[in-house]
């Protein structure tokens, strides 16, 4: 997940909204966990409601988070190992900069709920993964600690795309950019 988690910014996101409409966007920050680690919903066992994150790599992990929004997750790694990404923010052109800055905005915006747990993020017809159209280094990037938890915080096992306005929370001195990059938008 740790190899995944950063490869996925730049990637496209294709779905449908709430009607329907398709909605086309570049992820721009994720969130790695492995069962290795005590944030991990895979660190004490497998359960009914985790076993997904046990599976096949790029199967959607679905999951409602303290009750109230879905979050997005990507199975990594091999099968029988809990590993996965959270898609953290996506930008989405021609729309509000932050309309999708964090697991629950881009889950609401793009429709996504547990009917879409245990999917293959490469083969379904609601929501699918693609290559980057664009290149990204390692430069482009910020690597920090994860956001929203209460266990395992020192690990710098999130990134996002230092060019990017969409981002959930920008680690602490990185300054919001003033305009995006011009390769976020295909003006």
């Amino acid at each position: 997940s740790n190899i995944v988690a950063p490869a996925l910014i730049g990637c496209l996101i294709e779905g449908s909204g709430k009607q329907n409409e398709k909605i086309k966007g570049m992820i721009v920050e994720t969130e790695a966990y492995s069962q290795e680690e005590e944030a991990c919903h895979g660190y004490n066992k497998k359960t009914s409601s985790n076993q997904i994150l046990f599976g096949e790599p790029g199967t959607f992990y679905v999951y409602k988070s303290y009750g109230i929004h879905h979050c997005l997750n990507l199975v990594t790694d091999k099968n029988n190992f809990a590993s996965g990404v959270l898609i953290r923010a996506i930008f989405i052109e021609q729309e509000p900069e932050r309309i999708a800055a964090g697991p629950g905005l881009l889950t609401k915006r793009f429709g996504i709920n547990s009917k879409l747990n245990s999917l293959k993020s490469y083969d379904n017809d609601y929501l699918r993964i693609f290559h980057r159209s664009i290149i990204i280094s390692k430069q482009d990037l910020v690597q920090t600690t994860r956001i929203g938890i209460t266990k395992a915080t020192n690990l710098r096992w999130r990134w996002y795309l230092k060019y990017s306005r969409s981002i959930s929370k920008r680690a602490k001195g990185d300054k919001n950019p003033q305009f995006s990059k011009s390769y976020l938008t295909s003006k």
